[in-house]
């Protein structure tokens, strides 16, 4: 029997899974670590080669026996993220990823050319935001002209594995909405948004094929041979590490809510029809398998917690005690936890701001419930900005890291005040993406099973993990959101200069 195999790329490591759709168990997982380059102008970078070794020692600790068995695998990658390679397919410099912040003016510049981050939304149906592809093009220009000089394509993480995997260039319609140049009503590149981006050459030359969400290409032989692969076997184009989560968590028809509680928060919904909204309360991006997905992007959340276990010398294991030694609304305290600047709400050059303190909240406890709490509402901020536009969801799915934690859950579901499930299969992205894979080939093979129908035979929920809210907690949780709230305001003056 056939199986599939998922890549998740994301920011702090690389994991493969292997998948049975016969069994619908997966029958092997493997993780390798990623290094993160920093620099206290903003940025955040890796080395694509680091993706690719990566990649090579998941396959190697998978059981050969299994790896014969795989008939097609697909990417998730860390969106947003600018690998520059030449005509060789050489990368010319470290990958800048997501969570960068050192092109802050460049966004600005981009959208001020076009009159505006209205009209750029008006043009593209987003505006240009820190971390996004496009500002990472004058930024090279400008601090790597070496780079720039040679530079034949950009490619996002996922299309750089793709390549690595194929020898062939080519994105698709959900990753590359995240990159800023993507007219995502049409699905099509923005002439105005590339042009506002350079003026001075033709970027639609550097941008790769747009392939459709169901494509598959062959594999090349010798990349097969090092990863244990058959040489039959085929590449789907995968997508962003959220257009796979939305696959993995089954939020492919309309109605479903799924939150990933990772590095970064994200909160997104499918729709058969483009969601934008014109003051860019949300991110307006295709999904991977032919329609949109609005989503609400944080850039601090898991990255919260630890950095207070991290400080307190405890691990986050031991985290849900802290929450249960403490009250909703950390007796005050409040945390604006944006480390890595933020998102939503967007503020590129933020920091993060405690608020609230006095001798009977100035506790580790207090601290990790106020950084939970923190992450959460950042979301909730977002969703908020949903509710505003009309959208009605009766639970939320939720996955990443975070999703292990009993307390988080409880957490959500209170201050949502909505019921949480949580998937059977834990690694969403990877998940997503094999499930995308078994999509594809099915379609090949003129087997025409939906990707809906696809999750709802394969995705399932672990009901041990399911959370109701506590209306009991939900006064407390309100009464430290609208502080939240306040706190945001009245910092927001000095946070954006």
């Amino acid at each position: 029997m056939e199986l599939v195999a998922g890549i998740d790329a994301g920011t702090q490591s690389l994991k493969v899974v292997v998948y049975d759709p016969a069994a619908r168990t997966l029958v092997a997982t493997a993780s390798v670590p990623l290094e993160l380059i920093s620099g206290e102008d903003g940025r955040r970078e890796q080395q694509p080669t680091d993706w690719v070794a990566a990649m090579r020692a998941c396959f190697s600790r998978i059981d050969p026996a299994l790896r014969t068995r795989i008939a097609a695998i697909a990417v998730s990658g860390q969106q947003h993220g600018f690998v520059p390679v030449d005509a060789a397919g050489q990368v010319l410099a470290p990958a800048k990823l997501w969570c960068d912040t050192s092109t802050t003016a460049e966004c600005m510049q981009i959208m001020d050319r076009l009159g505006g981050a209205e009209r750029t939304i008006a043009l593209a149906g987003n505006p240009i935001l820190a971390g996004y592809t496009a500002s990472k093009l004058p930024w090279t220009k400008t601090h790597r002209p070496e780079a720039y000089a040679r530079l034949a394509t950009i490619l996002l993480p996922h299309d750089y594995l793709n390549f690595v995997l194929t020898g062939q260039r080519f994105c698709e319609w959900g990753d590359a909405s995240g990159t800023g140049w993507l007219d995502v009503r049409t699905r099509t590149w923005s002439k105005d948004l590339l042009r506002a981006t350079d003026a001075d050459r033709d970027l639609a030359a550097c941008l790769p094929l747009i392939a459709a969400p169901d494509a598959l290409f062959d594999i090349d032989p010798a990349v097969a041979a090092q990863l244990g692969l058959p040489t039959t076997v085929k590449v789907a184009v995968g997508g962003g590490d959220n257009m796979m989560a939305a696959i993995g968590t089954g939020c492919v028809e309309e109605g479903r809510l799924a939150m990933s509680l990772g590095t970064s928060g994200t909160l997104f919904a499918y729709s058969d029809t483009p969601v934008v909204d014109p003051a860019g309360a949300w991110a307006a991006f295709c999904s991977s398998t032919g329609g949109w997905l609005p989503l609400i992007c944080t850039m601090n959340c898991t990255v919260a917690t630890e950095q207070v276990a991290k400080a307190f010398g405890f691990s986050t294991r031991e985290g849900d005690a802290h929450l249960h030694a403490t009250s909703p609304g950390a007796d005050g305290l409040v945390m604006l936890p944006f480390l890595n600047g933020e998102r939503t709400p967007d503020l590129p050059l933020g920091k993060g701001v405690l608020a609230g303190l006095d001798p009977t909240n100035f506790s580790p406890a207090h601290l990790y419930r106020a950084a939970m709490e923190g992450a959460t509402y950042s979301l909730k901020y977002g969703f908020d900005a949903f509710v505003r536009a009309g959208m009605a969801f009766d639970r939320i799915v939720l996955t990443g890291g975070g999703s292990n934690s009993a307390a988080w859950r409880q957490l959500v579901a209170d201050v949502f005040g909505l019921p949480v499930d949580v998937p059977a299969q834990s690694e969403g992205a990877a998940f997503g993406a094999a499930l995308q894979a078994l999509w594809a080939i099915g379609r090949a093979g003129c087997e025409g099973a939906s990707i809906a129908d696809i999750a709802r035979t394969h995705v399932a929920v672990d009901p041990a993990l399911s959370t109701t809210p506590d209306p009991s907690r939900a006064p407390a949780y309100a009464a430290a959101y609208r502080r939240f709230l306040q706190y945001l305001d009245a910092v927001t003056p000095l946070q954006r200069g």
